[in-house]
């Protein structure tokens, strides 16, 4: 049987046409264009919401135009369907552990897969009216549905009606990218723009990409029952991260059942009598031939910058880096800012959402005194939320190795913080780079049960300038994972107590001890 859906929307339950009917509605009326906007804004996901709700509440005149549905990658086919499967993947898993805790019997419990798609497509459809097009209407947001095109830097055409613009704002996101391997196309592949349609479970699913979105998926597909090889081109999975924490996620991956395949490149894929064959070439003479009844395809995205005119106006642009922009996310045409995956490297919906704040701010108060923001003062964490999850923030671990400031790290396993003893839940540890002979942090990387929870408040040192010595000094509650933090500020701190100072300290107590 072939799992996929063979339309978005299907299968066409109360969910899908309750989500539907929020973010792209069919009885939709387009209102009458106003004489002319403050901000025109192309694209309705993450980045293009946050802009024209921003504007609009500021008082600017915003029309925002959907080629598809609101909401974007992230509500549709991103962070919160994404998110709802690996919610029920993960409590799964705790199920069949649950004999460590005392807990009989529970390793025989079934998992009832069509169930987990119902409940996800309803968590969908329950949070889909906020990114719909009658909240935004109701904001003062003119929403117009269909194909947006550059007339000229003065005007937008959406099929016919003529949008004429003080500033635009090009925010048309991202989209799954396939690799260029031969057959591919022909197989029927599943992205994370058609995963979540299905009904059926795979019985074998095998995944090409080992990124963030590849080991989520593998993990949580494993975890409800699909035999899943994981295909990754590099030595490395999860290769952005230091090395030792992508060691712990690929550890926990294979712990539960996924075959990974490192250093390996498909040769080719076809299919027939609905089984898909992915030809793979690994290390050395290694070869196989790999058997799916699914094949996912997470290797990348690709900014959505064609059919817009950006050409005609004055906007460069290419199909691998998106909308080029500079510092305060203007483009080459002083009139049109882009922000989001289409045009930023970090294709976070967090990072969307700052981007936007800072469009907002620029396009349309440049010169008042709030002064001209750069996307290049914000400090981004990412998390990937495996089980462990994997969190960083700050400069990338290469980027520390190879850069020119000497710097010391700092360890703490999870196994030496009682919360995780207790849990049960030991895995991953807590690392920070800071330079060296100073407290002020370059980088750190958590890889634990909670960590992209615990990465905030690292993040919130790095933006205001706090060092280790700020966290050893404030109470962290017991027993909490976050005490993992306050042991790294202590040890740091213990580097501070240098032989000099120890004997000073020892001289100070001496004379304390005489004068009694």
């Amino acid at each position: 049987m072939n799992p996929t859906s063979k339309s978005p929307e299907e299968p066409r339950d109360e969910h899908n046409r309750s989500w539907i009917e929020a973010v792209g509605p069919a009885d939709w009326q387009p209102p009458q264009p106003k004489e002319c906007y403050d901000l025109v804004v192309l694209g309705a996901g993450t980045a293009g919401l946050v802009t024209a709700a921003g504007a609009a509440g500021l008082g600017a005149r915003v029309a925002l135009v959907e080629k598809h549905r609101m909401g974007g990658d992230c509500l549709n086919v991103g962070c919160v369907p994404s998110k709802s499967l690996l919610s029920s993947a993960h409590r799964v898993a705790d199920i069949r552990r649950a004999g460590r805790y005392g807990i009989q019997g529970a390793e025989s419990a079934h998992v009832d897969f069509a169930a987990v798609m119902e409940r996800l497509r309803r968590i969908r459809a329950g949070i889909a009216p906020h990114d719909g097009a009658r909240r935004f209407q109701g904001l003062g947001v003119d929403v117009f549905f269909g194909h947006a095109r550059f007339f000229d830097d003065r005007h937008v055409d959406v099929d016919g009606r003529r949008l004429r613009f003080r500033r635009a704002v090009v925010a048309t996101g991202a989209r799954a990218r396939l690799p260029d391997v031969p057959g591919l196309a022909d197989c029927g592949v599943l992205t994370n723009e058609n995963v979540f349609n299905l009904t059926v479970l795979p019985a074998r699913m095998v995944v090409l990409g080992g990124g963030p979105i590849g080991c989520e998926l593998a993990q949580a597909f494993a975890r409800l029952g699909s035999q899943v090889t994981l295909v990754h081109n590099k030595s490395q999975i999860l290769d952005r991260e230091d090395p030792e924490a992508a060691a712990v996620v690929r550890s926990a991956l294979e712990s539960d059942g996924i075959r990974v395949l490192a250093q390996a490149r498909v040769e080719g894929a076809s299919k027939s009598d609905d089984v898909t064959r992915v030809r793979v070439q690994g290390p050395g003479s290694s070869r196989w031939t790999l058997e799916a009844d699914a094949l996912l395809v997470a290797t990348g995205r690709a900014p959505n910058v064609g059919g817009l005119g950006l050409e005609s106006v004055g906007v460069k642009c290419d199909p691998v880096r998106g909308v080029e922009v500079d510092d305060h996310l203007r483009t080459r045409n002083s009139r049109i800012y882009a922000c989001g995956d289409v045009c930023l490297e970090s294709k976070f919906t967090h990072v969307a959402d700052f981007s936007a704040r800072i469009v907002i701010q620029n396009a349309l108060f440049a010169l008042g005194p709030l002064g001209r923001r750069k996307v290049s003062s914000l400090v981004v964490p990412r998390v990937t939320y495996t089980d462990p999850e994997i969190a960083h923030v700050g400069l990338r671990f290469r980027e520390i190795q190879t850069g020119t400031t000497p710097f010391d790290v700092f360890t703490v396993p999870f196994a030496s913080v009682d919360r995780s003893i207790t849990e049960d839940e030991p895995e991953g540890f807590a690392r920070v780079w800071v330079e060296r002979g100073t407290d002020r942090i370059l980088g750190a990387t958590l890889v634990g049960a909670g960590a992209g929870e615990l990465v905030s408040e690292l993040t919130l040192a790095l933006r205001t300038g706090l060092g280790l010595s700020a966290i050893a000094a404030t109470i962290h509650p017991y027993p909490t994972r976050s005490e993992v933090l306050r042991k790294l500020g202590d040890q740091y701190q213990r580097t501070r107590l240098t032989p000099r100072s120890r004997s000073l300290l020892q001289v100070l107590l001496a004379i304390g001890r005489w004068k009694i």
